[in-house]
């Protein structure tokens, strides 16, 4: 067993390219490997537990191993574990799709499956421009996007995306789309202003709503999204929002959007749905949006996009017991309680001289510290944070804290004390 987690590491460098990490620097360290995990914890092959204090990247909501999707999937598997959507249907998708339907903000009654959250952002977008084609309003091509932006990494996310750290070296390969500048009221204003000269040409607008994630977990005022969907309606223009990283009850309800009765014309979920077990995203949208598509074969307007895994009945499965979870264990209701824990406890961190700002939004926080980019503030605490059995992801100099919605208040307690230390030893 000894040999068999020295080479584990060793295979890990030899084989693996890890995501958004520098690889020379990888190298030089002691790869921390996750073998199991259980409720709220992670542990490594080593045999040491750490809090999942990132939900696994923000997918994690009940816990690892909740006893009732793990039964779902392992009836599932009894059953049928793929079969293609082209062509073909299969229930969990279709039982999954009038959940989705039923508990989205008014309006959305069609679900087109993807896979994550990038690909989510994808076609929400291809279908916009597409509508548009569709409806013989050719010169409705623009996207507009917020400055800041974030909505994955494939090319047409990249294209929507306002950070130079991801997007920059790949500005020579994506479409051309506008950015808002500012943020809050003032990108509000400016949309308006975008709008009033250039509506027209505008197909739609993206948007992550209330919570700018990779951004910094930037907060947005209270109002500012339900502006923009006046805007948006007042000229025209499609609305799409990105719940990727705020669904699921992470802002305290299940959708950011139903904070401020929204309803957008495309709403992109991935992450949280499936409670974090496998890879599922769905785009849903309007009946509108879907009568736009509604042609003879012959026309050639058909909306040509899918993946193989479109529909996994298996990820349905597990989307569905994790609606369930909810459900029965009335996961919102009792968040609210931890929402007021967590912004009475982040308030200690401004004693600290290295904080800069704190912000929350729900069951999201960002901790920012002062300094330079290059010191690489953020790593360096959620490096600390591992000797008090925690695991944490910065964006930046920002340390995120993301925990399972299930977290109880004891556990959020040692979180918040275990990040306080590790900044404070720096």
């Amino acid at each position: 067993m000894k040999n068999r987690r020295a080479y584990l590491k060793q295979w890990d460098k030899k084989y693996v390219w890890h995501p958004f990490t520098q690889m020379k620097d990888w190298l030089k360290d002691e790869p921390l490997v996750i073998d199991s995990a259980d409720g709220i914890y992670l542990k490594d092959i080593d045999g040491n537990a750490y809090m999942d204090g990132v939900s696994s990247l923000w997918v994690n909501v009940h816990g690892h191993r909740h006893p009732h999707i793990d039964a779902a999937l392992k009836k599932q598997v009894d059953r049928l574990s793929h079969s293609t959507l082209l062509g073909l249907a299969n229930t969990p998708s279709i039982e999954l799709a009038r959940r989705l339907a039923g508990i989205a903000p008014r309006g959305l009654k069609k679900v087109f499956y993807s896979d994550n959250g990038s690909t989510a952002v994808e076609i929400a977008l291809k279908m916009a421009y597409q509508y548009w084609q569709n409806k013989a309003k050719k010169n409705k091509t623009a996207m507009v996007h917020l400055s800041h932006s974030y909505h994955g990494d494939t090319l047409g996310s990249v294209s929507v995306g306002g950070i130079d750290l991801f997007h920059k070296v790949y500005r020579k390969i994506i479409f051309k789309t506008i950015a808002l500048e500012g943020h809050g009221w003032d990108a509000v204003e400016n949309l308006e202003k975008l709008l009033r000269v250039r509506g027209r040409r505008i197909a739609a607008l993206v948007v992550e709503p209330l919570v700018q994630g990779a951004a910094g977990m930037l907060v947005w005022p209270q109002g500012a999204l339900k502006k923009m969907r006046q805007l948006t309606q007042k000229y025209d223009v499609l609305l799409i929002a990105d719940e990727v990283a705020t669904g699921f009850g992470r802002t305290g309800k299940m959708f950011a959007c139903q904070h401020e009765g929204v309803s957008p014309d495309f709403l992109c979920l991935a992450k949280g749905l499936t409670g974090g077990y496998l890879p599922l995203a769905a785009t849903l949208t309007t009946q509108k949006i879907y009568d736009g598509f509604l042609f003879d074969y012959k026309e050639y307007k058909t909306f040509f996009h899918g993946h193989t895994y479109t529909g996994n009945p298996l990820a349905c499965a597990a989307a569905l017991a994790n609606l369930e979870v909810f459900q029965k264990e009335r996961t919102l209701e009792k968040l609210g309680p931890k929402i007021k824990f967590l912004g009475k406890k982040l308030k200690m961190y401004y004693n600290l001289p290295l904080v800069a700002g704190v912000r929350q939004e729900g069951f999201m926080a960002a901790i920012e510290l002062k300094g330079n980019p290059d010191d690489r503030l953020g790593a360096r605490v959620c490096r600390g944070v591992r000797k008090y059995g925690v695991i944490l992801r910065p964006l930046g100099n920002v340390v995120v804290l993301m925990p399972p919605l299930a977290i109880s208040a004891e556990e959020l307690d040692y979180l918040l004390a275990a990040v306080f230390r590790a900044i404070e030893e720096l």
